[in-house]
């Protein structure tokens, strides 16, 4: 491989690596999404509620702009409540996923989750054992790994997305608006970090195309 081209993969490489810690940034925390209740008395306590793929936490905060219809911001201080979902530690409750039936959305999202991280150890694996002489062919599997993790980032997203707007439409909950936080961002960024940079290595991996018409890849001269 040649130096251009080794500095073009190492710089790829350290891109995947960026994307791969935000994709565990995002599946390990619980700020995907924020939700928040109509807010009709102003001289009392609204419940705001963030969660993840794992758990959800309620914050009950003291309202303080009475002309503010909206119970928030989230970072306000207060009493605050994590449990994880009850499908995933039937010891602990949340009522707001079980009773808007959102058991079959989480489980899904944090199962495509689960398949990403498991696409990028199995990709690192790939790029690591391609580091030894002449197993550069190993980052064409592993480009291709990487790209299968930032599209199941995608998928989780999505899921995610289609969660959030069926639990805002439900009228069995009192959350009325949402917004996506900074959990949400670390997933889309790892996806587009994962999926472009998996496809650039890629291309960088391939074999360098024959520079004559009648000079075929077996007959190119070797990259050294």
């Amino acid at each position: 491989m040649s130096q251009t081209k080794a500095l073009k993969v190492r710089v790829t490489l350290f891109c995947i690596l960026v994307g791969i810690v935000l994709a565990m940034v995002a599946v390990v925390t619980d700020h995907w999404a924020v939700l928040s209740p109509h807010v009709e008395h102003h001289n009392a306590t609204c419940e705001a509620a963030h969660f993840g793929l794992w758990r959800i936490c309620t914050k009950r905060i003291v309202l303080s702009n009475k002309k503010d219809k909206s119970c928030g911001p989230i970072t306000l201080p207060g009493e605050k409540n994590c449990s994880y979902f009850r499908h995933f530690n039937p010891g602990e409750s949340s009522e707001i996923f079980e009773v808007t039936t959102q058991k079959e959305y989480s489980i899904s999202a944090a199962a495509i989750a689960i398949f990403s991280l498991g696409f990028v150890i199995m990709g690192t694996i790939c790029a690591l054992l391609s580091f030894r002489k002449k197993r550069d062919y190993l980052l064409r599997p592993a480009s291709m790994f990487y790209a299968f993790a930032g599209l199941c980032i995608f998928v989780s997203v999505e899921v995610m997305r289609q969660s959030v707007k069926r639990m805002i439409d439900s009228e069995d909950t009192v959350w009325i608006e949402y917004y996506y936080s900074w959990s949400f961002a670390c997933a889309c960024a790892a996806f587009v970090l994962l999926f472009l940079c998996g496809l650039a290595l890629l291309l960088f991996s391939l074999p360098r195309m024959p520079q004559n018409p009648w000079e075929s890849c077996m007959d190119a001269e070797p990259e050294h």
